[in-house]
């Protein structure tokens, strides 16, 4: 079992900061999040877009703010465990949760920080019968959580955002083959990667077939072939694979947190503006997830919930210890 001061669910950008003010305390913090990699919607669903509203920054891609905030966060040495969602959430006593993930990985700690986003996502599927038949294992994938295991593989890529693109360029360098399927002949991603892809294509490392949805698939236990429609076209194609990647999006839901006995109103959790304490004691919410009079959903009033709520958890965790407020211009960052 992982031991730490602070679970925080989700590692979007209010949970990253929420990293670095926790350290700032001394407390340690701990990260679940059901995504591959750290940075929520931020590196999944728009890694490439500019964000005008960070001050200090005119304008940010997105994936570089999640890089400055893990930067940043790096002195205090944070845990992830990625990939995974948080199924369970047990208060065994004061001070003392327990939180089990679908992959049966345990975090104990003293406090939990509830930092969703707008919730858990869960991929978007296309309307095709039997997928369920080829999940789990059996050659349906709806994110990449580990490039290797498509080495030397026949793939099959369906989407047309960046997501798509980036993963078709990366896995067109390790896999025996990529045909990537996308239903319009223009791509909503961004325009360097559309250009890599294309010349990919060119140089027969990536088979594009634009214009066409997924219309079946089949196999014996495992996936062993896909069917192409072209719109087009009175015309279908049969694609031997391996695997399928289904980048199609992710859709936010609360999943499992609905369950936790938390005040929620339209699929947010209500919090005290003056802590962003929940009506369970011990547990916060920052950022999307949560919600309380004149809320907005903007990064930056997510940094200043991170902030109120890491001071708030020392205070709960430390009843009667009396903290000063010590400014990072005066003292610097010290690590653990």
């Amino acid at each position: 079992m992982i031991t730490t001061d602070i679970t925080i669910i989700g590692a979007g950008p209010a949970a990253l900061f929420a990293v670095f003010e926790a350290g700032l305390l001394k407390l340690r913090v701990h990260l679940i999040d059901y995504l591959p990699q750290p940075g929520g919607q931020l590196s999944e669903v728009y890694p490439k877009k500019p964000i005008y509203d960070i001050p200090g920054y005119p304008t940010v891609q997105a994936q570089e703010l999640v890089d400055k905030l893990l930067e940043q966060s790096k002195p205090f040495n944070p845990g992830f465990t990625l990939g995974e969602r948080v199924e369970s959430l047990e208060k065994r006593g004061e001070r003392d949760f327990v939180l089990t993930t679908d992959k049966g990985t345990q975090i104990n700690s003293k406090a939990v920080i509830i930092a969703g986003g707008l919730g858990c996502f869960e991929p978007r599927k296309p309307e095709v019968a039997d997928l369920n038949r080829f999940e789990g294992g059996k050659g349906i994938n709806y994110m990449v959580l580990d490039p290797e295991k498509f080495r030397n593989k026949k793939l099959v890529l369906a989407g047309g955002g960046d997501s798509a693109l980036d993963w078709t360029i990366h896995l067109a360098q390790i896999a025996s083959e990529v045909t990537l399927v996308h239903r319009s002949e223009s791509f909503r991603g961004a325009p360097d990667s559309v250009n890599k892809v294309f010349e990919l294509s060119k140089q027969g490392k990536v088979n594009l077939l634009l214009n066409s949805n997924l219309a079946k698939v089949d196999g014996n236990g495992v996936l062993k072939e896909v069917i192409v429609q072209n719109k087009n076209a009175d015309d279908s194609r049969v694609i031997a694979t391996d695997e399928l990647i289904l980048l199609f999006g992710l859709s936010p839901k609360l999943g499992p947190i609905e369950k936790w006995g938390l005040n929620i109103e339209k699929n947010s959790i209500e919090v005290n503006p003056e802590d962003y304490s929940t009506n369970v004691e011990g547990v916060f919410a920052i950022g999307d997830i949560n919600t309380y009079k004149n809320k907005l959903k903007l990064i930056l009033c997510g940094f200043h919930e991170a902030a109120i709520a890491s001071h708030s958890i020392y205070k709960y965790i430390n009843p009667g210890v009396k903290y000063t407020l010590k400014y990072t211009t005066v003292n610097g960052v010290n690590a653990f």
